[in-house]
């Protein structure tokens, strides 16, 4: 849970950043990038329940910068007078990407990132 709780904090603020920082990420309002941010944190969270392990850690940043492009891309489509460009998304995803990096590292060593085994 407690990733979750530096998702949420940390995704919209890497958006709202992104907007600042990348002249292609343009949102009409400040609620956008928070809407956005919001979303893919739990995106991001399910992602690490999912498959977040030391294997796995490189596999699940790359799918996580994927994952952001995209939903940053069509998600931008839902808002009046937001523009957001392919490369902008992607941009903001490797932006999104690089903090995940300490995130993960933070829950895999810190133990939080652990799985139970599955007894069947």
């Amino acid at each position: 849970m407690p990733g979750l709780v530096v998702k949420l904090l940390v995704t919209p603020i890497g958006i709202i950043l992104a907007s600042w920082i990348f002249p292609n990420v343009n949102f009409a309002s400040w609620y956008q990038p928070i809407i956005i941010g919001v979303l893919l944190a739990f995106i991001g969270y399910a992602m690490e329940l999912a498959i977040l392990n030391k294997n796995t850690n490189w596999l699940n940043t790359f799918i996580d910068w994927g994952v952001s492009a995209i939903v940053i891309y069509f998600g931008a489509l839902f808002f009046v007078n937001t523009s957001v460009t392919f490369w902008g998304a992607v941009l903001t995803g490797a932006l999104l990407a690089v903090t995940e990096i300490f995130q993960h590292n933070w829950l895999l060593n810190s133990g939080r990132a652990r799985k139970k085994p599955v007894r069947g």
